[in-house]
């Protein structure tokens, strides 16, 4: 009987082992990102958590550059391709660049506004003269509004009613009641309560801010990280890239 049981034990004991061999064990990783690309990020992270199980902490900051070369610890930071170069030619990051998603400019409204007709060139132009207040920040989507009115010839024009907004997304300053319109990235602008996108800019107009992902060599999950990052820049998961009102990236 004695033999039995220790013959038992020992069989229990070796199926427990190879369970737990073939059982992944979750890991966590943290995503950095700024203001621009950080609601694209969270809806991917959801998407590949609950794909594979894997926690995922998509983390809005607004020093990830800094962050970065400070050594901070994280697995991935999402910033513009260039930038993910210099990272990568810097050591670090690790592996490639993935490209997974760019955003356009739209022109943000109080909530329940009307929308704007900016389906031409001239009609933008007008909106822009009609407008009471306009807003736009001096970095990212900003240094594009400023060089698509300046190319316009607008910028003497609108200088007086022209208010810059940094530090916060600028539709927010719509829903405040400090400048009647906004410019900016869309992704940034529908998430803002108390403003609706009032309008997209004409193709001939429109400039795209680019986005890349990379893993960072301080990551102590690489494996996942990598993983990660494959799936960001997976056509299959375009969907989720729409989803915050960015787009896939050209190809």
């Amino acid at each position: 009987m004695r033999n039995l049981t220790n013959v038992l034990a020992a069989t229990c004991l070796a199926v427990l082992g190879v369970l737990s061999q073939g059982t992944t064990q979750a890991a966590e990783i943290t995503i950095l990102g700024g203001m621009g690309v950080i609601s694209g990020v969270r809806d991917l992270a959801a998407g590949f958590q609950s794909a594979t199980g894997h926690k995922v902490n998509a983390v809005f900051d607004a020093q990830a550059l800094a962050k970065v070369n400070a050594g901070a610890p994280a697995d991935i930071a999402a910033l513009n391709p260039p930038v993910i170069d210099g990272l990568i030619k810097s050591g670090k990051m690790v592996g490639t660049r993935v490209d997974f998603a760019r955003a356009g400019i739209g022109v943000a409204v109080k909530a329940g506004a009307p929308k704007l007709d900016l389906s031409t060139v001239e009609k933008f132009k007008t909106a822009m003269r009609n407008a009471k207040s306009i807003g736009y920040s001096t970095a990212g989507s900003g240094l594009m509004v400023a060089e698509i009115i300046k190319n316009l010839g607008l910028t003497d024009e609108l200088k007086a009613r022209t208010k810059f907004l940094d530090g916060f997304p600028a539709a927010e300053a719509v829903a405040r009641g400090e400048v009647e319109i906004a410019l900016q990235q869309i992704n940034i602008i529908l998430p803002v309560a108390g403003a609706d996108l009032g309008g997209v800019l004409p193709a001939e107009l429109q400039m795209y801010n680019d986005f890349a992902v990379g893993v960072l060599a301080v990551s102590k999950e690489k494996d996942v990280a990598t993983a990660m990052v494959k799936f960001m820049g997976d056509p299959a998961n375009a969907a989720l890239v729409r989803k915050s009102g960015m787009e896939p990236p050209a190809r």
